[in-house]
């Protein structure tokens, strides 16, 4: 018994991924392919068509230059009269509710 535990060890050492070459992450083309904003979304966004993740980008920049976040926790993001209808009305959401309520403004 005391070989077999010691062949497994040994074969333990060497991997079998060991002499394969990592390939460059790509971008999912889901999310780069170009979608069009809602006129609640174009003064935020802008109105070209444009991915989904520069959609993501403009939204939470226009929330830092504009001080959106809640300061006491900043999962919270307090909406200002141009975010209010982007919203459905709330006057304040959660950055995961944040996503959602903006993917309703997208085509």
């Amino acid at each position: 018994m005391a070989k077999k535990t010691a062949r497994k060890t040994a074969s333990r050492g060497t991997s079998k991924t060991a002499g394969k070459k990592k390939t460059a992450r790509r971008a999912n083309a889901a999310f780069m392919a170009p979608v069009t904003p809602s006129d609640k979304l174009t003064p935020v966004v802008g109105s070209k068509p444009i991915p989904r993740t520069e959609v993501t980008k403009r939204l939470w920049a226009y929330i830092k230059k504009n001080k959106l976040q809640d300061q006491t926790n900043n999962r919270m993001i307090k909406a200002d009269a141009t975010l209010k209808p982007v919203f459905g009305g709330k006057a304040q959401v959660n950055m995961f509710e944040m996503t959602k309520l903006v993917n309703k403004h997208l085509s």
